[in-house]
């Protein structure tokens, strides 16, 4: 009897583990909408515990940073590895406007709509915004009015400061590349040998990365000493060519004079100086390895064949080349673990990554992804259905033709997942532009084109949402169509847009009004 109940207890809580809770947090909408900061300041999220509860992650699998942020571990993963996934979203746009069609309002509306409208398990997967945009014109990437990712003013700035460990990280490569070329340009063989291998208790030992460079070299010796003049020459030299070194330092902030540098110009550099220069910080490639990386493992050996500049012979030197690659791997161990947090009305969302789509794949982290497939999708051994599994909702930077095929052919193949449907947002505004309409400016107003009924100038820009929902169509994912509707669109205008996108292959093309309505305003959406 005693037996039967343990074993009874367990399945009831392996049970009640593989499953989570919904919990709503219900919005009050106001007409005319508040701006995004006091629609944000009004609604009081779920503390981060209540929500790390309902997704039946143990303490041991979070650590909260602060009341309404936390970090997720991987150890997740091996948990409900045995688990089925849920259902996979993606959700990516058309060619934009410099205003942007809104896909952050879509990816986050969408998910509220699944969650707190249709009472479906529903995570919502984004990137975590730079500071630069945050404080330009652009602005947060949050979503906006009702359909917001809480609190918006943690996820805009610093949340937990994964930028500012790529920052560390990126700069730490910089600082190393340069100190190797000055060590290499004023010491003999013997000194730079005595500084790599130094002398122990009287003996030298090699680190395992040391080993790396070794075998590439093709030098099979594993004792230091064994090492010939010329062999010691090989490995202490990496000769790096000054004109080809490639890789720049990183701040996360628009500062256009530091663009173009001369570093070098201390008299302790002794003539060294040379032009180099600053990039934004999610422009490094270590966002990038970030977001591709799949363990902590792999994004040791990703960052580790990272390319820093070329030797004089034109070989690539890499960041084990210059024996930092554990430094890095220590320096990002906490990034690599995705930010939960949740929107306005209670849905979970996992910020994580932030790599931009015209430098790289514009996606959020695969880690991140993977973790949300499992925490919403079937019970181990059993079939996914639309009853037994929830949804994941991930958002593709930028337009169809840089996000979405980026996401397609990089992040989906490093991370074995494959979409069940893609939605592109559109907006009658960004359709008319391309149709000829005049240039939409940031900060200027919009011309009348795009305020007042034009069925000719979008039935001309449609042709851009064709070619996108096309591209969806090629690689084998149904093409769902979100026009994120304005109050100047006119019922001509949506009626023309649904019936061009069904004759254009999309299953359907559904009017929303997320940032007025929340989830409320996608019901139809998530329906479809």
């Amino acid at each position: 009897m005693l037996l039967s109940n343990v074993v009874t207890s367990a399945i009831r809580h392996f049970e009640a583990s593989s499953t989570t809770s919904i919990v709503p947090n219900p919005l009050t909408l106001l007409d005319p909408v508040p701006s995004d900061i006091a629609i944000a300041s009004a609604q009081k999220p779920k503390l981060i515990s209540q929500v790390a509860s309902e997704l039946n992650l143990s303490h041991a699998e979070f650590e909260p940073y602060g009341k309404y942020t936390a970090k997720v571990t991987l150890d997740v993963l091996e948990r409900l590895e045995s688990n089925s996934n849920g259902h996979y979203v993606v959700v990516t746009g058309i060619s934009p406007t410099p205003l942007g069609e809104g896909k952050s309002t879509v990816t986050i509306g969408l998910t509220q709509a699944i969650y707190a409208h249709l009472n479906r398990p529903a995570f919502a997967c984004v990137r975590q915004p730079s500071q630069g945009p945050t404080f330009g014109i652009k602005g947060g990437a949050a979503g906006g009015g009702y359909s917001q990712v809480t609190p918006m003013t943690s996820m805009n700035l610093h949340l937990t400061g994964d930028i500012h460990a790529i920052t560390a990280a990126n700069n730490l490569v910089a600082a190393a590349v340069d100190a190797r070329y000055f060590h290499e340009s004023t010491q003999t063989d013997s000194q730079l040998f005595n500084r790599l291998c130094p002398k122990k208790k009287g003996a030298r030992k090699f680190a395992n990365v040391m080993l790396n460079r070794l075998q590439k070299l093709g030098i099979s010796i594993t004792n230091p000493d064994d090492m010939s003049a010329e062999e010691v020459s090989r490995f202490v030299r990496l000769d790096i060519d000054q004109d080809k070194i490639m890789w720049r330092r990183v701040t996360d902030t628009n500062d256009r004079f530091l663009r173009e540098i001369t570093i070098g110009e201390a008299s302790t550099e002794r003539g060294m100086a040379r032009k180099t220069g600053f990039d934004i910080s999610v422009a490094s490639e270590i966002m990038a390895v970030l977001a591709l990386t799949t363990s902590l493992s792999d994004m040791r050996e990703r960052l580790g064949r990272m390319v820093v500049a070329l030797s004089k012979q034109g070989e690539p030197i890499t960041c084990d080349d210059i024996g930092i690659t554990g430094a890095l791997t220590v320096l990002m161990k906490d990034a690599i673990n995705p930010t939960l947090m949740q929107t306005l009305e209670g849905s979970p969302v996992f910020v994580h990554a932030g790599p931009f789509a015209n430098i790289a794949h514009g996606n959020s982290s695969i880690v991140a992804d993977r973790i949300a497939l499992k925490l919403v999708g079937a019970p181990a051994g059993e079939p996914v259905t639309a009853e037994n599994a929830g949804y994941v909702v991930t958002e593709a930077g930028f337009g169809a033709d840089i996000g979405f095929e980026k996401f397609v052919n990089i992040k989906c193949r490093a991370s074995g997942l494959v979409p069940d449907v893609a939605v592109i947002v559109a907006t009658i505004r960004a359709l008319k532009m391309h149709g000829g309409g005049p240039d939409v400016v940031p900060g200027k107003p919009l011309a009348d084109e795009y305020t007042q009924e034009n069925l000719e100038l979008l039935r001309k820009g449609f042709a851009n949402l064709r070619r996108h929902i096309e591209n969806v169509n090629k690689v084998g994912i149904q093409a769902i169509v979100a026009i994120n509707a304005f109050s100047s669109d006119t019922e001509a205008e949506l009626e023309l847009v649904r019936q061009l996108a069904c004759e254009a292959g999309a299953y359907d093309a559904v009017p929303t009004h997320l940032w007025a309505k929340g989830g409320a305003g996608a019901v139809e959406l998530a329906k479809s």
